[in-house]
C-alpha cells in the first residue's frame, strides 16, 4: 500500500470517529479517560470476523471500519478495526505480514495528552522506551516497558477522539514476582497518578489456586483506568496469566450465556460462594479474557 493510500485512510479512520474536546479537558492530566485505553488485540490470521462478531453479541457496543493500514513504524500491513463497547474497548489487529518486533507483546494502548510530556513522565518514572514515538497520519505511538517486563503502547491523536463513557471500567490484569512488584508499582503508580485502592491477601482461588492459600492483590485507580496486580511465584493453572484484561458486566451468567452462543469457550469458571464471580473466557481468534460481574 503506497503511502497516499495509508493517508486516505486514517483520516478517513479519524473524520469518521474524532472530534476536537476542550482544552482544559486535555491538559488535566496526561491521562484522559479509561473508554480511550483499548486492549490491543492480535488474532489469529483470518478469524477477526468471528472475533469481532463474538465480542458484539457478548458485551453490545460498536465498531469502526476495518482498515488495511500500515500501523509500526517499519513496513507491515495490518487490517484494524477498533470495537466499542460499555465493558472496554478493543484495537484489533489481523496481521497480513509478519508483525515487527515488539508489536504483539505490548497489552493495551493508552491516550495521552501529550506524547513527548508521556514520554518523559514514563522515563522519569522508570520505564524504558522499547519503540520510540513514530508519526502516523493522524498522531503519534510509541511502547514503554515497566519494571518487571509489562509493555504497553501509547497514542496521541491530533484530533482528540470522542467516545462515550464506559458502563463498566475495565481491570488491565498483572501478574509479577515478588522481586519486581514493588518497582512496578512505584514507577507505575507515578507515571499515572495512580491511587491505591486496595493491597491485601487473597485467597489463591481468584487465579484458579488452592482456596486455603493466599496472594497478595494489589488494586490500582487512575486516569488510565483499573490496574489489578496479582503478585505469585509463576506457579499458575492455565489459562491464568494469559487474560490481560478483566471485563465488568451486570449479569454475569447472562454474558457467559451471550458469549457461549456466539462461539466462545469458558475456560474457568469461579465456584459459589467466592467474593467476586468471574470467568476466564476464550474468543474466536484465540483472546483469552476475565469477565466478572461488577457491582461498581
Amino acid at each position: 500500500m503506497n503511502q497516499t493510500a495509508r493517508i486516505s485512510i486514517y483520516f478517513a479512520v479519524a473524520s469518521a470517529l474524532a472530534v476536537t474536546l476542550s482544552t482544559a479537558s486535555w491538559a488535566a492530566d496526561i491521562g484522559v479517560s479509561p473508554q480511550y485505553d483499548t486492549t490491543h488485540v492480535y488474532v489469529e490470521p483470518g478469524k477477526m470476523d468471528p472475533f469481532v462478531d463474538s465480542i458484539l453479541k457478548t458485551f453490545g457496543g460498536s465498531t469502526t471500519q476495518r482498515v488495511l493500514a500500515d500501523v509500526t513504524p517499519t513496513p507491515s500491513q495490518t487490517y484494524s478495526q477498533l470495537i466499542l463497547t460499555p465493558s472496554g474497548s478493543f484495537s484489533v489487529f489481523d496481521f497480513q505480514t509478519p508483525a515487527p518486533y515488539p508489536f504483539g507483546n505490548e497489552r493495551n494502548g493508552f491516550l495521552v495528552t501529550n506524547m513527548d510530556a508521556a514520554i518523559a513522565s514514563a522515563k522519569k518514572a522508570g520505564a524504558d522506551v522499547i519503540v520510540e514515538p513514530f508519526n502516523d497520519p493522524i498522531g503519534r505511538d510509541a511502547v514503554i516497558q515497566w519494571p518487571g517486563g509489562v509493555n504497553m503502547q501509547l497514542y496521541w491523536h491530533t484530533k482528540a477522539p470522542n467516545y462515550q463513557p464506559l458502563s463498566f471500567i475495565p481491570e488491565n490484569r498483572i501478574y509479577l514476582s515478588r522481586y519486581r512488584v514493588d518497582d512496578f508499582i512505584k514507577s507505575y503508580q507515578k507515571f499515572s497518578n495512580g491511587k491505591i485502592v486496595d493491597d491485601s491477601q487473597q485467597s489463591s482461588a481468584v487465579i484458579g489456586g488452592e482456596k486455603n492459600s493466599a496472594i497478595r492483590v494489589v488494586n490500582l485507580s487512575s486516569a488510565f483506568g483499573k490496574t489489578r496486580i496479582f503478585v505469585t511465584d509463576g506457579h499458575l493453572n492455565y489459562p491464568f496469566g494469559q487474560e490481560r484484561t478483566g471485563y465488568g458486566v451486570a449479569n454475569l451468567s447472562e454474558t457467559l450465556g451471550k458469549a457461549t452462543a456466539s462461539g466462545a469457550k469458558i475456560l474457568w469458571q469461579s465456584v459459589a460462594g467466592e467474593k467476586r464471580a468471574s470467568a476466564v473466557v476464550q474468543f474466536p481468534g484465540g483472546y483469552i479474557a476475565e469477565i466478572h460481574q461488577d457491582t461498581k
